[in-house]
């Protein structure tokens, strides 16, 4: 099993709801305020951004890299595909890419990504995404944690380190002869400054006109930046 399926199968156990509820509601504050027809959510996970959105008017589609996520998806019957966003052939007047999407990206997939999402939006669309601040990384992200049920048994340890978050995970799960199998797999994330997406996104077409600081774990300092950008037609 891959490391983001691995993920997907214990995501349950961390109690992030609330958390995300506020940062989706302030996403559907930013789409209500630029009205798109149609949307994708890159990254759309199990779904629960794309359920929040069934009762507007917006055409949507969800894409994610992890199968497993996808099978919770369409059991949701929510229009979602397992592929990468390269693949995606129809046009979209908004793109989403909700709760650290582009941290799981190095610098060249970033550029890559950044692109496919150019390519994907109508003339004149918006791109929504966040990432983690300096302070997300160093003082929210990093830690271990442990998760013992009576069924299995978590350990999670991230490390940041040279602008990289070193995520270890390690699941023990017993099987129904009594006996535990183990499951591990490694999760890298990305610190990208501000400027430096600034930077890119404008090289790539897209014009950021707006960025939210966002505290979504803690209330000391903003753990999040959202991006609002514009796609320009070069």
């Amino acid at each position: 099993m891959n490391a983001l399926n691995l993920y997907s199968n214990i995501e349950q156990y961390f109690d992030f709801s609330e958390d995300l509820k506020e940062l989706y509601a302030t996403y559907e504050e930013i789409i209500e305020e630029i009205e798109p027809t149609s949307l994708i959510d890159i990254g759309c996970g199990q779904g629960d951004f794309l359920v929040q959105l069934q009762t507007s008017n917006i055409k949507t589609f969800g894409i994610d890299l992890s199968s497993e996520q996808i099978k919770v998806c369409q059991a949701k019957n929510l229009n979602t595909e397992s592929i990468d966003i390269s693949d995606v052939k129809d046009k979209y007047s908004c793109a989403t890419a909700i709760f650290d999407v582009l941290n799981y990206l190095d610098d060249n997939g970033l550029k890559n990504f950044i692109q496919s999402t150019y390519d994907a939006l109508e003339d004149d669309g918006y791109f929504i995404f966040d990432v983690n601040t300096l302070f997300g990384f160093e003082e929210v992200a990093q830690g271990s944690l442990n998760i013992n049920l009576d069924d299995k048994f978590i350990s999670i340890d991230a490390c940041f380190e040279d602008e990289k978050l070193i995520t270890n995970i390690i699941l023990f799960q017993k099987n129904l002869d009594g006996l535990y199998s183990k499951e591990e797999g490694v999760i890298p994330q990305y610190f990208h400054s501000k400027d430096k997406l600034i930077d890119l996104l404008k090289e790539m077409g897209f014009y950021t006109y707006k960025i939210v600081h966002f505290n979504l774990h803690i209330d000391e300092e903003a753990d999040k930046y959202i991006f609002i950008c514009k796609k320009v037609v070069l």
